[in-house]
């Protein structure tokens, strides 16, 4: 179980990078070029999406990282890496993989015995 976090938790973190890259490039590029029209318009937190940009695939990716090692530790990150994708960017066709891998990946690394059965 504790294998498959780890794996779940670094794929979920590259999709929520993919996310983070758009989400926070869509919220600068809004600010420093302004809206256009009704077609790209300024999202109601960009500080939110920004900080979730930034914080979700790194908690994904350290999540999974320390799977093995470190299990409940490991399961806080990954499900808060989840949970902020979540928050941020709501559930959509673009996010439904890393909220999914994440969270996951979270469950399986808490469900993981302790220590591993060999």
């Amino acid at each position: 179980m504790r294998n498959a976090a780890l794996v779940l938790g670094i794929i979920g973190g590259i999709w929520a990078m993919f996310v983070g890259f758009f989400g926070f490039g869509y919220t600068t590029f809004i600010e420093q070029h302004g809206e256009i029209g009704t077609l790209a318009t300024q999202v109601d937190n960009p500080g939110l999406i920004r900080a979730a940009s930034f914080l979700a695939p790194l908690l994904a990716i350290a999540g999974g990282a320390m799977a093995r090692s470190r299990n409940r530790a490991a399961a806080v990150l990954l499900l808060a890496s989840s949970v902020s994708v979540y928050v941020a960017f709501g559930f959509n066709v673009f996010t439904m993989f890393p909220i999914g891998f994440c969270a996951l990946g979270g469950v399986l690394a808490l469900a993981a015995r302790d220590p591993d059965a060999h």
